[in-house]
């Protein structure tokens, strides 16, 4: 078992940053690899970045590359998102999930390869 607790969102303008943290407790997190996810409202949860268990790779989703960081600290039991120049379509809340170690984009990307789960924090982006 591993537990996930988000933290780290709140309301933002556009063009803003935010540094979103998912810290784990429970088992070895350095065997996990840690996803993060996004849901807005009326939509489904969407891919956003992910990180290897060792964290030598990191993926991310098309929209957010070159805006979005992924990054964990294994000593610390956590895995850090920093957004940048964040829009106000990007309004959701934001999940990590832990999950067993992978090594291609379509395993990290899919809800399915996760788990465990956090519950979420908001993001809001203000136009």
């Amino acid at each position: 078992q591993v537990q996930l607790v988000e933290s780290g969102g709140g309301l933002v303008q556009a063009g803003g940053s935010l540094k979103l943290s998912c810290t784990a407790s429970g088992r070895t997190f350095s065997g996990y690899a840690i996803g993060w996810f996004r849901q807005a409202p009326g939509s489904e949860r969407d891919f956003v970045a992910a990180i290897s268990h060792y964290g030598g790779m990191t993926y991310y989703a098309d929209s957010v590359k070159g805006r979005f960081t992924i990054s964990r600290d294994n000593a610390k039991n956590t895995v850090y998102l920093q957004l940048n120049s964040l829009k106000s379509e990007e309004t959701a809340v934001y999940y990590c999930a832990a999950g067993p170690p992978k090594y291609s984009y379509s395993l990290f990307s899919r809800e399915s390869g996760y788990g465990y789960w956090g519950q979420g924090t908001q993001v809001t982006v203000s136009s």
